[in-house]
């Protein structure tokens, strides 16, 4: 007899084995109709899988994130299944799942007509109702099962002498994969191929390039509608589109990946970068700025040239190595060391707003959401042990402070040490500790996800959920035991010894180039009026009211409304039909009526007249 826990709590008893499938069946008809995949003690398991011991156990659906992946990566091989069935000579790579789908590589070449022809043969493998089984191979019978495809061949040779080398099938397909997959083909309910790319083996560009095509799947038809309208609504909403459309920034070839911001642009960063500056300033911040070059041996102490020199920009000057930052905090260190501090000056916080350079492939550059130069709002805190769990504490309500402004909702990650790190299992034990207690004492909800920390230290990653559900990392905090160490940090503690402080390293914005992406996203470029970088414009009817007009644009200058003035001889309706696109929150009409009732009239939401001094009360209001 072995007994299994439920996510519920409760417990059930069996006295013989049973497969995670049957037991969904002895639960309910519909949980096991749903169910693609469970967790056994926290790990992924197939439903296939035979349970005997006693266990936690938690039945997954699409609605939970495992249960998709199972989802999305079976569709993954639906999709090679019908390249083969159409294409027998190309070759497969690799097929994963993806935040919203999957994609295949394949050695091949495809056009975009190909895909609709394989995605109609995806959808008779889904009619033909295909169970998927899973079945083991010794290292020589899988090369041999294999012996036609170089790909999976590679991978097997990579994989331990000792590993367990595991296959599905469905009908005459089969594939080398460790799973996690549903039941059968027929659960694939709506499908869609969505594009189409280039992409290098193990993404090396020394290596072969591949052709990855790109899907996603739902369980129901009306859930694939309501993605694909996202999709559409999410081209519509593209930064880079209304970046361009707006004029706010531009990406040239002189400096690839490196974004220039124009006027409109700048205006809308430099509303950010002072609203910045306002909260850091009233929760006790003190703001420095660090240089852009630092020195090799800065980079070797810290740990980056060994963790993150692929990505760095270096350059020599006067004959010695040095590298453009592609972080603030070893900075930030040095403006520590400057000063010998007391127990008393702690927490000491410093803010900066640090230009840093990332080098990127170029297939990975996507306009401000992956650039190779961008400005963080970096802060790093540096405190005595006793006083880490109130500075994580008021770090996330700083946090929550900005991300409720802007209407974000967001979900909380926990990131544990990854394998390429430095430090003690103590001080990483006694670090994410610290951020565990600090959030359940905020009570809020966090995962946990492995190994995903900082080499310097465990982190809390908040996730923005956008207008269209997308979700983005963006703030984090990171508690480091390290570098303080490294760098040979002291204070002065109540005992008038010499201590090492404890170091948070945390963003709130990320990258602020990265923030307006989202911004632009999110809003679809119509900004709240406290945040659009031209608040009204001035649209005289004709030139006999453009006297009127400027003074009206003079008063809203003087009380700092952003504002524009358009006296071109054009149609009222061509103008208005413009600064509609430009998606400017006011548009004030000037013609006789109101010069003669010293009034203006107002396009926005809803029209209306007033006067000047009521309209500007009322905008400086949402200021």
């Amino acid at each position: 007899m072995f007994n299994i826990s439920l996510k519920d709590n409760s417990v059930m008893q069996f006295d013989e084995p049973l497969s995670i499938f049957d037991i969904a069946l002895k639960i309910s008809d519909s949980l096991a109709r749903n169910a693609c995949c469970a967790l056994v003690n926290g790990q992924p398991k197939d439903l296939r899988t035979i349970l005997s011991n006693d266990c936690k156990l938690e039945i997954l659906t699409f609605n939970d994130e495992w249960g998709r992946a199972a989802f999305h990566h079976t569709t993954a091989h639906i999709l090679a299944q019908a390249v083969k069935r159409l294409f027998p000579d190309v070759k497969l790579a690799i097929g994963p799942k993806t935040a919203d789908g999957f994609y295949y590589d394949f050695d091949g070449q495809f056009s975009l007509e190909d895909l609709d022809l394989i995605e109609a043969e995806m959808k008779k493998i889904v009619k033909e109702s295909l169970p998927i089984d899973y079945f083991e191979l010794d290292r020589q019978k899988a090369l041999e099962l294999m012996k036609n495809e170089p790909y999976k061949i590679e991978l097997i040779n990579n994989l331990p002498m000792d590993a367990k080398i595991s296959f599905y099938r469905q009908g005459e397909f089969t594939d080398l994969c460790a799973g996690p997959h549903i039941m059968n083909t027929k659960f694939v309910k709506a499908l869609k191929l969505t594009s189409i790319a280039g992409a290098y083996w193990h993404g090396d560009e020394k290596n072969k390039m591949l052709t990855r095509i790109y899907g996603t799947s739902f369980t129901k038809a009306t859930d694939l509608n309501d993605y694909l309208e996202k999709i559409e609504e999410a081209k519509k909403r593209d930064h880079r589109k209304l970046g361009r459309e707006l004029d706010l920034f531009t990406i040239l070839d002189e400096a690839p990946g490196m974004p220039f911001f124009l006027p409109n642009g700048q205006t809308l960063k430099n509303i950010l970068i002072d609203y910045w500056r306002k909260i850091h300033k009233a929760n006790g911040y003190k703001e420095i700025s660090t240089p852009m070059i630092l020195s090799k041996d800065l980079w070797i102490r810290s740990g980056h040239w060994e963790h993150y020199k692929n990505n760095m920009y270096t350059t020599i000057i006067d004959e010695q190595d040095f590298a453009i930052k592609p972080m603030n905090c070893p900075g930030g260190i040095l403006v520590y060391k400057t000063q010998l501090h007391s127990y008393k000056d702690l927490p000491l916080r410093l803010g900066e707003l640090g230009i840093v350079h990332r080098y990127g492939k170029s297939g990975t550059l996507h306009g401000l959401m992956r650039a190779r130069c961008f400005t963080q709002d970096d802060a790093h805190i540096f405190m005595t042990p006793e006083q880490i769990k109130s500075e994580i504490k008021n770090v996330i309500d700083l946090i929550d402070e900005v991300y409720s402004l802007f209407g974000f909702k967001y979900h909380i990650e926990l990131s544990t040490r990854p394998k390429d790190s430095m430090g003690s299992d103590e001080q990483w034990a006694e670090a994410t500790a610290a951020l565990k207690s600090a959030l359940i004492e905020k009570n809020l909800e966090f995962k946990i996800n492995e190994g995903d920390g900082a080499f310097y230290g465990p982190k809390i990653d908040f996730h923005l959920e956008d207008s269209l559900s997308r979700t983005w990392q963006c703030g984090t905090i990171q508690l480091d035991f390290q570098l303080p160490e490294k760098f040979a940090l002291e204070y002065i503690g109540a005992d008038n010894e010499k201590h090492c402080p404890i170091m948070i390293h945390r963003v709130v914005f990320g990258s602020i180039e990265r923030f307006i992406g989202i911004l632009i996203e999110h809003y679809g470029g119509r900004f709240p009026v406290w945040l659009a970088p031209i608040q009204v414009k001035i649209l005289p009817i004709s030139e006999k009211f453009n006297s009127y007009a400027q003074n009206v644009f003079d008063t809203l200058n003087k009380n700092a409304i952003r504002t524009q003035i358009d006296m071109r001889a054009e149609k009222i309706g061509y103008k208005i039909r413009e600064a509609s696109l430009q998606k400017i929150p006011y548009l004030i009409i000037i013609g006789e009526k109101e010069v003669n009732t010293n009034q203006i009239s107002v396009r926005s939401h809803h029209n209306f007249t007033t006067t000047i001094d009521e309209f500007i009360k009322n905008i400086l209001q949402l200021q």
